[in-house]
């Protein structure tokens, strides 16, 4: 079913031009489009471009590279970072839907959030383990709960139980800062897979050389996606992610 990014209306005219007209709003696009179709840039640079981002490379160090313009690489790149997200939030909700009820996640001490909320200068990030997968989410810490008060040190991990780990981040300006030296621990003993894919994130936003602000999430889930398949083909992966049709909550990420 076609829902209406704008205003989450269910109800479409069809034009003659092959868009959709939203009847209750009136948002006028073509509804079916994939991400893959979501751009008019030619199959073979789509698919060059591709690459060389499964490879990480970043899109500043291809300005000379390829053909394009670098707005160009960069949208293109955000697109694919959107497809990403999409596929990797859908997968956490179903691990979290049955998480154990036990959990600090499910027992409500520390609530999920839908955005990054910024406190103070400072962002909560949580760190989830399940299935064999490690999945980022922006959370909320109550005032007064005392995981709050033992994350107080920005960059560092918190290790609330045996699935869920805490950190604050910096925000300078438009951008978020990930610090912390390496092998910081605070609380319980970190899980080697959580405190991995910890300083394997690190390591990936510092090689974008920062990361504004609004784009954190796509970024964030980006390397969530590497962390989680670095041993598989992410060409085939991501190929079959951009199949999918646009929806409207990836529509909510795009400038």
């Amino acid at each position: 079913m076609l829902i209406c990014p704008r205003c989450d209306g269910k109800n479409f005219w069809r034009l003659a031009t092959g868009q959709r007209r939203c009847g209750q709003c009136g948002l006028t696009r073509k509804f079916d489009k994939t991400y893959w179709n979501s751009t008019k840039m030619s199959p073979y640079w789509k698919g060059r471009l591709l690459e060389y981002f499964c490879l990480g490379v970043p899109a500043y160090r291809l300005r000379l590279q390829v053909p394009l313009d670098l707005k160009t690489v960069q949208r293109w790149f955000r697109i694919l970072r959107i497809a990403i997200y999409r596929h990797e939030m859908k997968e956490m909700k179903a691990l979290l839907a049955k998480a154990d009820a036990g959990s600090a996640l499910a027992g409500g001490r520390v609530q999920i959030r839908q955005d990054f909320l910024v406190s103070a200068g400072r962002m909560a990030l949580g760190i989830y383990k399940g299935n064999g997968r490690v999945f980022t989410l922006p959370l909320h810490v109550p005032a007064g709960d005392e995981i709050a008060e033992k994350i107080a040190g920005a960059g560092q991990l918190h290790f609330c139980d045996e699935t869920l780990a805490l950190t604050l981040l910096n925000i300078h300006g438009n951008s978020v800062v990930v610090n912390g030296e390496n092998g910081t621990r605070r609380g319980h003993e970190i899980p080697e897979d959580i405190e991995g894919f910890w300083a394997f994130t690190r390591q990936w936003l510092k090689h974008y050389r920062g990361v504004p602000r609004m784009y954190f999430p796509l970024y964030l889930k980006e390397i969530e996606w590497r962390f989680n398949h670095r041993s598989e083909n992410l060409v085939k992966l991501i190929r079959n992610h951009l199949d999918q049709r646009v929806t409207a909550e990836s529509e909510l990420l795009r400038p």
